[in-house]
């Protein structure tokens, strides 16, 4: 639930606070009438403590000014002409607050959606799941914004620190350079005569001491002040590593796997920016104490005091360049990924972008990106830091790029556009293994510098192989009702029940409770290497067919809820006997990849029935569509449980042929089926449509009938074979259908008599 709908109903001191948040410099009706818009923007990933970040600001003023003006100009009537003019009135009123200062405008969003969030926290307790997944989201990011301002006061503080260290170590270099003037002047004493010697020693002696006993102080105090320095850097670099690894390890991690599920149907996995500004920050934050680091062992070398200190800063420099190769390794990452498949002599793109290039001065040098292809195995010696010898599996063209660094966004990406598969080397395959099942991946690879050349980084990004032996059925679920809603681009994902005939189908089982599911396991090879039993075709086999026929030819009709589709032949029988006859469902074929059946109820003779027509393929609805084939029988009156089909269907239906154009008249297709079947037929045949678009017809005789229409003219065209064309298992010959056919043409060939006007094709 958005923030402002949840605040709108904050009561008593809650409600007081939230609107002390409003007044001129952020009026209360700014918030209302674009509470969508606010809280759809990243305010979060705009550093508020960061200059350059002001166009930034100044891009969101200018967006919420012509937001504003495009809300006023959609007011209509007598209230809207005054929001108009009042909403018009907010518009130039924040443009002249906010122009010179856009960060101001963010600082005080970010202030009003916090206080909001906050109020509406407390006031809730995270009472509702939907409030509790947001609020917790909230309260990580605050989490995570917090922890930067502590680490910035620290580093601050070590800042402060360092030059306080600085200064008192300049002016103890000073007071020794004193001790060592001493030093000589008492020296030379030993070639003055004993009179003089004895007047001016004592004075130098007294001096001396006073000096000397001084620089030992300052001595054990310069020693204290680099060790509380040195501690204070073990305690930034601690929440840098701790702050570091939730952003890499867990956001960062996150935005990977939901990259992997948006390219298997999943939602889009998000921008980067606010991970990019939470990178730059470490960044930043990291390199800001490096220096530090190096500058406090520069004073220690300048003036070497013995103790701890030499093998704490040893220690800690070595702590900070791990921390920041991890950054840099780690946010080297594929921005956009390479096609799942790909083809030999075919173009393909991809984007690959580090996420601390602009605050690392990377883009003053911009570095080069290959791209070769490996395979599973040598990905995985790479993974283990084994020597691969630089090998590849293939050959890619325009597989070079340099990265480029753009001032508007601050992102350094590179863009590989037209990369193309030139060739590839396969391995033996081992067993049952498809071509299909062996894998390879794009590694991307390149080589910067940081800081002046002092660190070199050589970074790698690549595809994980992921792919498990067995998966829970639950996991499996979600994935493959993802896959689906993706492919057939709809919100209607798959049921509970959907979801039990699945695993009826996968398992071979007869349980319709979901909980016998919940634990059992599916193997690749139950997935889609083995045939289900009594079929020759996989388990994904059958479901890609059943998506590919939605995606193609009946998207609305899913989308309607027209199709139960997952639904087995016994469960149709025992959902229809209880409807009036000429009730009918939609279900996916089990018996035939990428199908589709009718079933309905209807009497027979001897008894009322369900009877399915054989399965409609893609072929069948490139010739003649599900909503018009549902029109042309007439025995089907409801969609079940009780909808009548033209409510359903008829706004798919063909609009009726004109009247003929220029002497010619456009035939047209019209499926039908037996009028009255054999009682020894399990299930009535599909009668597939035929060329030259004509419409079997099985008689009372068991005798074929051709019937051609044509503008309202329907002549029998000729008396078929008289023998019926259903084989012994009551199957739909197909090569006397053909024989029919082609008949059919023989005689649609002749001329048309005189009738509408003597002209002929």
């Amino acid at each position: 639930m958005a923030v402002w709908i949840q605040a709108q109903q904050l009561q008593g001191d809650a409600l007081h606070q939230m609107q002390s948040l409003y007044g001129q410099h952020f009026p209360i009706e700014v918030r209302h009438y674009l509470s969508q818009w606010i809280e759809g923007q990243l305010w979060d990933a705009i550093d508020l403590e960061n200059p350059q970040e002001e166009f930034k600001a100044k891009r969101l003023l200018d967006s919420l000014i012509q937001e504003l003006q495009n809300k006023a100009e959609h007011q209509v009537g007598e209230d809207g002409f005054l929001l108009k003019i009042k909403l018009g009135h907010y518009a130039s009123q924040l443009k002249s607050t906010y122009d010179r200062c856009p960060l101001e405008l963010v600082r005080c969003i970010k202030h009003i959606l916090y206080t909001e969030q906050r109020l509406v926290r407390e006031a809730t307790n995270s009472s509702s799941p939907v409030g509790g997944m947001m609020d917790s989201m909230s309260q990580k990011y605050q989490q995570i914004n917090q922890a930067f301002e502590e680490l910035r006061l620290l580093t601050q503080d070590t800042e402060n620190d360092l030059r306080k260290l600085q200064h008192n170590q300049e002016y103890f270099i000073i007071q020794y350079q004193e001790s060592l003037r001493i030093q000589a002047q008492l020296t030379s004493l030993a070639t003055l005569p004993p009179a003089d010697r004895q007047l001016r020693e004592p004075a130098l002696l007294n001096k001396r001491a006073t000096v000397e006993a001084w620089l030992t102080r300052e001595a054990n105090t310069l020693q204290k002040y680099r060790l509380d320095l040195a501690e204070k850097h073990q305690k930034t670099l601690q929440l840098l590593r701790k702050q570091q690894t939730i952003i890499l390890d867990d956001e960062l991690i996150q935005w990977k796997r939901r990259q992997q599920l948006a390219g298997n149907g999943g939602p889009p996995e998000g921008g980067l920016d606010i991970l990019q500004s939470w990178c730059e920050k470490l960044a930043e934050t990291i390199w800001q104490n490096r220096q530090q680091i190096r500058r406090a062992e520069h004073l220690r070398q300048q003036l070497p005091i013995p103790g701890p200190i030499e093998e704490l800063l040893n220690e800690l420099n070595s702590t900070i360049t791990d921390i920041i190769s991890a950054l840099v390794t780690s946010t080297f990452i594929i921005e956009k990924q390479p096609p799942q498949v790909l083809k030999t002599q075919t173009k393909f793109a991809a984007t690959v972008r580090l996420l601390v290039g602009g605050k690392l001065n990377v883009h003053m040098n911009p570095p080069q990106v290959k791209a070769t292809i490996i395979s599973e195995q040598q990905a995985k010696a790479l993974l283990k830091n084994e020597n691969t010898r630089n090998d590849s599996s293939g050959e890619i063209l325009n597989n070079n790029c340099v990265m480029e660094y753009h001032q508007t966004t601050g992102t350094l990406s590179a863009h590989f556009r037209n990369m193309s598969l030139k060739r590839i080397k396969r391995s033996d395959r081992r067993g049952a293994e498809s071509v299909t099942e062996e894998k390879f991946t794009i590694l991307f690879e390149s080589q910067f510098s940081v800081g002046s050349n002092e660190l070199v980084f050589q970074v790698k990004g690549r595809v994980p192989f992921l792919v498990p032996d067995k998966v829970l059925w639950p996991q499996l679920c979600d994935a493959i009702n993802m896959k689906y809603k993706a492919e057939v681009q709809s919100n209607r994902g798959l049921s509970e029940e959907n979801l039990v005939f699945l695993a009826q189908k996968a398992f071979s089982s007869s349980s319709n409770s979901p909980d016998d599911y919940r634990s059992m396991t599916m193997t690749w090879s139950q997935f889609n290497r083995e045939s289900l039993p009594g079929r020759n075709f996989t388990f994904w086999q059958w479901f890609d067919g059943v998506m590919e026929l939605t995606k193609k030819h009946l998207k609305p009709h899913w989308n309607d809820g027209a199709i139960l589709g997952f639904v087995n032949k016994q469960q149709a029988q025992d959902m229809l006997m209880s409807k009036p006859n000429g009730t009918f469902l939609l279900r996916f074929s089990d018996s035939e990849i990428g199908g589709i059946t009718i079933a309905w109820v209807a009497e027979n003779p001897n008894k009322r029935m369900v009877w399915n027509l054989m399965p409609y393929t893609t072929k069948d609805f490139s010739i003649r569509s599900l909503a018009d084939r549902i029109s042309d029988l007439n025995h089907l009156l409801f969609l079940y449980p009780d909808r009548p089909k033209d409510e359903v269907f008829s706004k798919y239906y063909t609009p009726p042929l004109s009247k003929a154009v220029d002497g010619y008249v456009k035939p047209q297709i019209k499926q039908v089926v037996p009028e009255r079947l054999p009682s020894s037929c399990k299930s009535p045949p599909h009668l597939p449509d035929i060329p030259a678009h004509v419409s079997p017809l099985y008689t009372h005789t068991h005798t074929y009938a051709c019937l051609f229409r044509a503008a309202g003219r329907s002549d029998c065209a000729f008396r078929g074979r008289s023998d019926s064309m259903l084989d012994t298992d009551g199957d739909f010959d197909l090569d006397d259908t053909m024989d029919v056919a082609r008949h059919v043409e023989e005689l649609l060939r002749r001329p048309v008599e005189s009738q509408w006007g003597g002209q002929q094709s």
